[in-house]
């Protein structure tokens, strides 16, 4: 750095910290956040897309363990009519599940199912609150899957393959894009305090061969959502600076020595969780927002609160510029029981969920923000018999021939059904849609095409959605 500037911003701190009955110490602390020492490059600075694009960013409601589509979007009166009656033979020959062909019996939902919107959308009981942002909404009921096992499955869904060790959809995006979040990470991850583990855990945020700035970075979903904010009253912002350029100048000088490009990560990460102490503070405190807000999210609900401060957390990420917010609830593997299990997970997600899609619309930020809603698969139309028959307390097995997901916001078309499925919704009969295409859709949202963002590794190059992928133009505006 030139003396004479490094003297002038000496002078401009010094003046800041000293003024204005103590606001000028906040200003010097937005200054330091922002300054980015000489040698140390942002890998997040923001990036062109390859088109003009719909969205900015994205939210991804991830509901690991595969909701019911049965008993959420897709009513059937063919299976009232043969409830608890086998599989017709007809249809057996399609039946692609060894586990339950012998003995499979249609297992109708018992939810009542209702229109809503223009539009005339299905929703179920369960979901009353979804159902009032139909017209925003885009539901796509032939979705398909590689693999029916949960980890896997979700792997598919996040990183593009079932395979460990590869970068998920929001390292991708933010690989593709940067952030125009400065003081915070370009990709975070929330989970629900449901009480319940994600199968896939870190490998569904993980940032694989790329570059490790490009990992969600996980924030919690109760306590504290960041730990470590606050430095010890003894050290300052000068003195936590000065510290941070020692560890960066030893970081230089290995670097030097090994060319290891991780270092630079490291050091990036330093940078980005020093001014992160200096402005998450703000961000993660909710107590902010009006009484009306926090009412509409659930959050003085001790059922929705924490997934409701989730969703509103996501909503101030996405204003602040982070490119890629994915929230996770666990779980809705329901084999079981599905009745009372699956109302559990709807009264703690649904008036949080339809919170953030109105809150972003009545914002201005949905028609620039892409939020997906949807699990790894979906669930059989047959009752799991190896679980028990009792009435009242069926459940279904895993289904990834056909499933039901929903999309909102930039460049998504709102109020419209894509997609239709046989008789008994156990695969798609019109529009099939594989999860590659999807994903394909979603980055051409963003601006991206799927097939140009490529990463070079081992000598191949690989991307999101490995060898496949079309984008899907009737979910498009």
């Amino acid at each position: 750095m030139d003396p004479r500037g490094q003297l002038c911003n000496q002078n401009r701190r010094a003046f800041l910290q000293q003024t204005a009955f103590g606001l000028g110490s906040i200003a010097l602390s937005q200054l330091l956040a922002r300054e980015m020492p000489a040698g140390v490059s942002n890998p997040l600075t923001q990036r062109r897309p390859h088109f003009k694009s719909r969205a900015k960013n994205v939210i991804f409601i991830f509901m690991s363990g595969a909701p019911s589509q049965y008993d959420l979007y897709l009513p059937k009166p063919e299976m009232k009519r043969l409830h608890r009656e086998p599989v017709p033979e007809s249809f057996l020959h399609n039946l692609d599940d060894p586990l339950i062909k012998g003995s499979a019996q249609v297992f109708a939902s018992p939810r009542k199912f209702t229109k809503h919107g223009e539009c005339g959308m299905d929703f179920s009981d369960y979901v009353p609150h979804l159902a009032t942002c139909a017209d925003n909404l885009c539901m796509v009921r032939s979705l398909h899957t590689d693999v029916s096992n949960h980890h896997p499955a979700q792997l598919v869904m996040n990183c593009g393959v079932p395979l460990f060790g590869h970068p998920s959809m929001g390292a991708w995006v933010t690989y593709g894009l940067g952030s125009e979040a400065n003081d915070l990470p370009g990709f975070v991850v929330l989970l629900s305090n449901s009480g319940e583990g994600v199968d896939g855990g870190s490998s569904l945020w993980n940032n694989g061969f790329l570059p490790s700035e490009y990992r969600g970075v996980n924030f919690r979903g109760k306590g504290d959502p960041i730990l470590h904010l606050t430095s010890p009253q003894s050290i300052g912002p000068r003195t936590q600076r000065m510290r941070l350029d020692a560890i960066r100048e030893l970081n230089q000088l290995r670097l030097k020595d090994t060319g290891d490009a991780e270092i630079e990560s490291r050091i990036s990460s330093y940078e980005l969780a020093y001014r992160m102490q200096l402005t998450a503070p703000e961000l993660v405190d909710l107590s902010k927002e009006t009484a009306a807000t926090r009412n509409m999210y659930g959050m003085d609900n001790k059922t929705t609160q924490w997934f409701g401060s989730n969703c509103l957390l996501a909503r101030r990420l996405i204003e602040r510029g982070v490119r890629f917010v994915q929230l996770y609830h666990s779980t809705w593997d329901d084999h079981s029981n599905l009745n009372a299990k699956l109302k559990t997970n709807c009264d703690m997600t649904d008036q949080p969920a339809a919170a953030l899609i109105n809150d972003l619309k009545q914002r201005g930020l949905l028609d620039e923000t892409l939020l997906i809603w949807g699990g790894e698969f979906g669930r059989t139309p047959m009752n799991e018999i190896r679980r028990g028959n009792t009435p009242g307390k069926e459940g279904r097995d895993h289904h990834p021939f056909c499933f039901t997901m929903l999309l909102a916001g930039g460049g998504i078309r709102g109020g419209h059904i894509v997609g239709d499925t046989d008789a008994l919704g156990y695969h798609p009969i019109e529009d099939p849609i594989h999860v590659h295409d999807l994903q394909a859709t979603i980055l051409h949202c963003l601006g991206i095409d799927h097939e140009e963002l490529t990463f070079r590794n081992q000598g191949r190059d690989f991307r999101l959605t490995d060898v496949g992928g079309n984008v899907v133009a009737k979910l498009l505006v």
